[in-house]
C-alpha cells in the first residue's frame, strides 16, 4: 500500500465526484509514483474512509479560521489520530492534512457533499470533533465559532442539536440545560424526557459502522450528555 493508498481507496465511495473527489485527486497526483490503490476497500471501510477524509477537510477549515494554524491544534489532531489508528497511519493523515491546508476548498461545497452522503448521526459526530479542535488551545474563538456555525448550517444540523454540542465546549451558566436542548424553566418531567430522547440520538451505536475510533469519540460526547443530566438532577434533587 502506498503512502496515500488506504485513504484514496477509502474515499472511492464517493467516486471522485465533488470537492472531496478533488482533494483525493490532488492526493493521487502528489503520490502517483507510489500509490497502490486497494480495490477491496468497500462497505464499512469505505464509509469510514469517507468520514475521515471529510473530517480532515473540515478540520483544516477550522484550523485556518483565525488566520493561523496553532501547534496545539495540530498536536490535538495528531493525538486523536495516533490513538485511533496508530503512529503510522496518523503520520499519513497529518501529511494529508498539511496538503489540504495549502488548498482553497469551498466549505459550502464540501458540506453539501457530506450532507448528501453521510447520515445525520455521523454529521453530529463531525460537529463534535470540530469543536474539540477549536477548543484545543483552551477556548473557542469568535472566528472559529463563525466557521463552525457555517458548517453546521450547510450540514443541515438542527439548531437544538447544534446548541447542545456547542454547550459542551462553550460554557455558560445554562450549559447543562442547553446540552439537553432545554432552558432552566423546564419542568422535571421535561428534563427526564429530554435526556431519554438525547440519549437515543447520541448513543455511540449510531456511528458504530464508522469504526471503533469514531465510536470512542461518540462515547465521550455521550458522557458529557450524562454529566449534564446528573448535574441537573443534583441541582433539583431529582430521583
Amino acid at each position: 500500500m502506498g503512502k496515500y493508498g488506504r485513504w484514496i481507496a477509502g474515499g472511492l465511495g464517493w467516486a471522485f465526484l465533488g470537492p472531496i473527489g478533488g482533494v483525493l485527486g490532488f492526493m493521487l497526483g502528489s503520490a502517483i509514483d507510489t500509490v497502490e490503490i486497494d480495490k477491496r476497500g468497500r462497505g464499512g471501510s469505505t464509509r469510514q474512509g469517507d468520514f475521515l477524509v471529510s473530517l480532515l477537510i473540515l478540520v483544516a477549515a477550522v484550523m485556518k479560521a483565525d488566520g493561523k494554524v496553532l501547534k496545539v491544534e495540530l498536536d490535538y489532531v495528531k493525538g486523536y489520530l495516533v490513538k485511533s489508528f496508530g503512529v503510522g497511519r496518523a503520520s499519513e493523515a497529518i501529511t494529508i492534512l498539511r496538503d489540504i491546508l495549502k488548498q482553497t476548498i469551498s466549505v459550502e461545497d464540501v458540506c453539501v457533499q457530506i450532507q448528501h452522503n453521510l447520515d445525520y448521526s455521523s454529521r453530529l459526530q463531525l460537529m463534535h470533533f470540530l469543536f474539540g479542535i477549536a477548543q484545543a488551545d483552551g477556548s473557542v474563538s469568535s472566528l472559529e465559532l463563525s466557521i463552525i456555525d457555517k458548517i453546521s448550517y450547510y450540514l443541515e444540523i438542527q439548531s437544538a442539536d447544534y446548541n447542545s454540542i456547542k454547550s459542551m465546549f462553550v460554557q455558560s451558566t445554562e450549559s447543562s440545560y442547553k446540552i439537553l436542548g432545554l432552558t432552566k424553566d423546564a419542568s422535571d418531567d421535561e428534563v427526564k424526557k429530554a435526556y431519554r430522547k438525547m440519549a437515543v440520538k447520541y448513543h455511540p451505536d449510531k456511528v458504530s459502522y464508522l469504526g471503533e475510533d469514531v465510536q470512542e469519540a461518540a462515547k465521550e460526547k455521550f458522557q458529557k450528555l450524562s454529566e449534564a443530566f446528573e448535574k441537573i438532577k443534583k441541582e433539583r434533587s431529582l430521583v
